[in-house]
């Protein structure tokens, strides 16, 4: 998928959407997109992150568009805005889908046009930026009820491309060990390693079903930062690695099997298709869901789910088995694994 998100970075201009959850490296991905075109002369402006879960009413067409003197109260002065910061660069609005209709609209309009006009003003100013945008949220289901402009959403999923949780990607944890650490060397001038026995009872830790990783890579990011200051002598220890696995364990605990099992089924089925099932199918397809996103394959999937009756029966092909129970829901491998509400 890396291939060919940058074969897409290097051969388009369109703008490119990233789905997936909090922390999974949207904007680390969004970054390398942006490092990637400067370094082949593609793009000459700046990078431009932006969070839109963090922009409300004025202040999120200030921020983006920019505002005239006098606009509202306390617009001391002229305010050029995000999107002009991002003329000949690129733009990343992370969160995209928690922006108002209001900045939807005006948005739609300076990818189009490459024109806008600042919060207040009557003279409109120009910007030529490449969009990138993050979200966690279902943007055909936010359209549908009306949060999204799916003239918007039209605009962006020309290129779209879903990033798993961490806990969809064990094979990334052991190279993103090695980059937290180098951080965390570049970032307190400590360098810190861990012996051989350490690093394999940590991956081995980090890549079983019992790691959860619930922010992702954020986790990552603050078990390594916590074992490496807590070292001594800049060398994680295995005292180290076992307080910081029951830290892990604390925090990723839910508040009862039924909140986690509502959360899960809320991935996948929207509430109305939910209450028509019974409570026994709820539990049951909870689980199965939970199964399949610890899994790689949907046969590997269906060896865990269906292991204890294989020797019972005259064929064993248990990712059929596992394909026609998820069809019984309207489910299959794929949106099980990317987190698609259906109704």
């Amino acid at each position: 998928m890396i291939e060919q998100i940058e074969h897409v970075a290097i051969h388009a201009k369109e703008p490119i959407l990233l789905t997936g959850p909090t922390g999974a490296g949207k904007s680390q991905l969004a970054r390398r997109i942006y490092e990637l075109k400067k370094s082949r002369h593609q793009i000459a402006g700046s990078f431009v992150e932006v969070n839109c879960a963090t922009l409300r009413g004025d202040a999120a067409m200030s921020a983006l568009f920019g505002h005239v003197k006098g606009a509202f109260t306390g617009a001391v002065k002229d305010r050029p805005g995000l999107l002009r910061a991002a003329d000949g660069g690129l733009l990343f609005l992370d969160e995209i889908g928690e922006l108002g209709l209001d900045e939807q609209a005006m948005l739609l309009r300076a990818l189009e046009e490459k024109r806008f006009l600042p919060f207040g003003g009557d003279r409109e100013v120009s910007s030529n930026f490449q969009l990138i945008a993050g979200t966690n949220r279902d943007l055909q289901l936010s359209v549908r009820e009306g949060r999204f402009r799916e003239d918007l959403l039209a605009r962006t999923n020309l290129w779209t491309f879903h990033l798993p949780g961490l806990r969809q990607r064990p094979e990334d944890i052991e190279p993103n060990l090695e980059y937290e650490l180098e951080q965390f060397a570049r970032k307190s001038s400590q360098h810190v390693t861990m012996s051989k026995e350490v690093r394999e009872d940590f991956l081995k830790f980090a890549q079983s079903p019992v790691a959860k990783w619930s922010a992702n890579f954020r986790d990552l990011n603050a078990c390594i930062i916590r074992m490496a200051t807590l070292s001594p002598g800049g060398r994680i220890t295995a005292a180290a690695l076992v307080d910081e696995i029951a830290r892990l364990k604390v925090s990723w605990s839910t508040p009862s099997a039924a909140g986690d099992q509502d959360a899960m089924l809320a991935t996948v089925l929207s509430d109305k298709a939910k209450e028509k099932l019974d409570l026994f199918d709820q539990a049951q397809l909870a689980f199965v869901i939970r199964i399949c996103r610890e899994s790689a394959t949907l046969s590997d999937a269906g060896r865990k789910l269906f292991a204890a009756t294989r020797e019972n029966r005259k064929t064993a092909n248990d990712a059929d088995r596992l394909r026609k129970y998820l069809a019984r829901f309207d489910l299959d491998w794929q949106s099980v694994k990317r987190d698609v509400t259906v109704s």
